[in-house]
């Protein structure tokens, strides 16, 4: 009697499989088995590329003379640590009594790649192989997806990018930091009095390193520049007080001046002083030019996805996105939330429709969770959705949205596991909350603003006032965002009302504030994964921005092991109680030699433009011999270009330049 096999990515997923199954056979060394199917399982990856010294014994010494380093056809070995299990898997592949093979690897690039390596080494022939795709670990969802497996064949684009994206990181690596390494490390070592430096190069890695440096010189280089604003205090019916800021629209005898540093300020502060003599002197009064009054909405945000939510994590409990990354993980392995690595903030037509499952799931909050007294109200808005049937219709509004979506739809609670609740640490605890609200938000009404803006006259000068309120928390109250000075902003708002157009009202006094220009942001763990995802934005030439929309620096997968990376081999630092990153003086010298002899790593669009291409060969519209010649040529390029290049003491006077460079 032939038997089904079962190949997930961990051992703790196998359980689960059994578990949806039924499976109820004897648990053996690396597998369980029963009369009609096999479960057996990875342990991450069993398989990984050869270094080059596999090839040919003379590239353990790394040399010039054997760069570039571009196998005909490459090697791959079995993982030391993890033989005996993957000798497990190969007797189980090559059973004559197994006829289908599941392929229940993550449903991913990388969970492809990963059940891939594996097949190649075994060798597989003559079996049925069906691909697994999930979007949770939920029983039902695992039936589901084994009843609706695709033959593994057409996942084969996927399989070919998470080939290509390999060999790329792999070619790109050996030959740039081996070529880097020994072209500069020495010059780094001499001016730091070190034995020896090796200098460490990725296609990501590299490019992110960039982007942090580039914003820490964008800050050291900033001369903050001081201006002057102007308040004038206005009073009207010896009551109602209210003041403007003055602005130099088009009118006013200042409009344009180089007086100014912006309109709304002057460059010293004795312009400023020159102005409200000269307009006090001759004014004692001001009138209400124009008074407009009109309502804000703002809609629930969009859901997380695993960018979003691991710069919100960053945000609010300062967790590194490693950490958020292993939190999500652990919550979609205890089943209660969906799939984490996923790049959509939507979510898709059919499972809109079966939403009222998950907030049914989720109604049990209460009786089984321990909450806290600060979320303890979450019962209540679930409550109220099910009772104002508030998720109807749900599928025709912006959070579903079937072209936005990949591999997998967007992160929300699947309503199940909530018995798992109270084993989180307080963390992971945190983490699914915001989870679940930023899921109930969307079934949620907007929040409205009330919004009044004045424009008050001084002669031919305009001062304007703004007060906005919000009148109508909507989702707001379903965030738990905070309602802080929202009595006394509504009651400004009210005596700001009682004025009418055309009303002359007192000027009470005026006063000089000083400010100053502000120089960027440094990122945050957040903020730098919100860059990688979006880095169209860092993109000057907007053609080009528009032609990789979509497209970021790395994927929603390895965004964090990135950051992880750059920290371990000290090239940037990471504030743990504040999540703000810096380059190390080790990292800026990095930067220094990439910019002066493969400067290309260090743009964005380049390395957005190499995912993209790997999201095309995924769709098919090119194929992957095409991409390898591209790689191949870029690498064999700059190969050259380095050789043939000297710029050392250059860059030792570079180094020169940056902070605590141990010179």
């Amino acid at each position: 009697m032939s038997k089904a096999l079962f190949i997930t990515e961990k051992p703790s997923v196998a359980i689960e499989f059994a578990k949806a199954l039924n499976i109820k056979g004897s648990k053996k060394n690396g597998y369980i088995e029963s009369d009609k199917a096999i479960i057996t399982w990875c342990v991450g990856h069993l398989v990984t590329m050869c270094y080059p010294e596999k090839y040919d014994p003379k590239y353990k010494k790394w040399s010039l003379k054997d760069l570039p380093f571009i196998p005909k056809q490459f090697k791959y070995e079995v993982i030391d640590s993890v033989k005996n299990q993957f000798q497990v898997i190969k007797d189980q592949m090559k059973r004559e009594d197994v006829s289908t093979i599941y392929v229940c690897t993550d449903s991913g690039r990388e969970g492809e790649y990963i059940y891939r390596l594996v097949e190649d080494m075994v060798g597989v022939k003559n079996k049925i192989r069906k691909r697994v795709w999930i979007d949770s670990q939920t029983e039902d969802e695992i039936r589901k997806g084994i009843k609706n497996a695709k033959l593994l064949s057409e996942y084969d684009n996927l399989s070919s990018a998470a080939y290509l994206r390999a060999k790329e990181d792999y070619l790109m690596g050996i030959n740039f930091s081996r070529l880097l390494t020994l072209r500069y490390g020495s010059v780094i070592s001499s001016y730091i009095n070190s034995k020896y430096t090796v200098i460490a190069v990725g296609r990501v890695m590299t490019c992110v390193l960039g982007m942090i440096v580039q914003r820490e010189r964008e800050i050291r280089e900033f001369v903050k520049t001081p201006y002057y604003k102007i308040i004038f205090d206005f009073q009207f019916n010896n009551s109602l007080d209210y003041d403007g800021e003055w602005k130099a629209v088009e009118g006013s005898k200042y409009h344009m001046s180089n007086l100014l540093f912006s309109d709304s300020g002057f460059k010293k502060k004795e312009y400023a002083q020159s102005f409200i003599d000269e307009i006090t002197k001759e004014n004692t009064t001001a009138v209400i030019k124009d008074i407009k009054k009109k309502q804000e909405k703002k809609n629930p945000p969009l859901l997380y996805n695993l960018a979003e939510l691991q710069n919100e994590c960053s945000k609010r409990l300062k967790l590194s996105p490693d950490e958020t990354l292993k939190i999500a993980q652990e919550l979609y392995e205890k089943k209660m939330i969906t799939y984490p690595r996923t790049d959509a903030r939507v979510l898709s037509t059919a499972v809109a429709k079966e939403l009222i499952k998950n907030i049914n799931g989720l109604s049990n909050m209460k009786s089984v969770c321990l909450l806290s007294k600060e979320n303890g109200n979450i019962d209540y808005f679930i409550n109220k959705i099910i009772a104002e049937k508030l998720f109807t219709n749900i599928e025709k509004t912006r959070y579903v949205n079937d072209k936005a979506i990949t591999d997998h739809y967007a992160i929300i609670p699947t309503g199940q596991g909530l018995d798992n609740f109270n084993k989180l640490h307080d963390k992971s605890k945190a983490v699914y909350i915001m989870i679940v609200r930023r899921f109930l938000a969307i079934f949620y009404p907007p929040a409205i603003f009330s919004k009044l803006s004045i424009t008050t006259s001084v002669g031919e000068e305009n001062f304007f006032t703004t007060s906005k309120i919000c009148v109508q928390y909507g989702y707001l109250d379903v965030l738990n965002e905070n309602r802080s000075n929202s009595d006394s902003k509504t009651d400004k708002l009210e005596v700001l009302k009682k004025l009418k157009k055309n009303q002359e009202v007192n000027i009470l006094k005026s006063r000089i504030k000083e400010s100053e220009t502000s120089p960027p942001k440094r990122y945050s763990s957040g903020s730098i994964i919100l860059a990688m995802e979006n880095a169209g934005k860092l993109i000057e030439d907007e053609e080009l921005r528009e032609e990789i929309k979509g497209s970021g620096i790395g994927t929603s997968a390895t965004r964090a092991e990135i950051l992880k990376k750059l920290e371990k081999i000290d090239y940037i630092s990471l504030d743990t109680k504040t999540q703000i990153l810096t380059p190390t003086p080790i990292g800026e010298m990095i930067y220094n030699v990439v910019k002066a002899s493969i400067p290309t790593l260090l743009k964005p669009e380049l390395t957005a433009s190499w995912e993209k291409g790997l999201s095309m060969v995924c769709s098919g519209e090119i194929n992957a011999d095409e991409y390898m010649v591209k790689l191949e040529s870029y690498i064999k390029k700059n190969v050259e270009r380095v050789l043939t290049i000297n710029n050392s003491a250059s860059l030792i006077s570079s180094f020169s330049l940056i902070p605590n460079s141990n010179k």
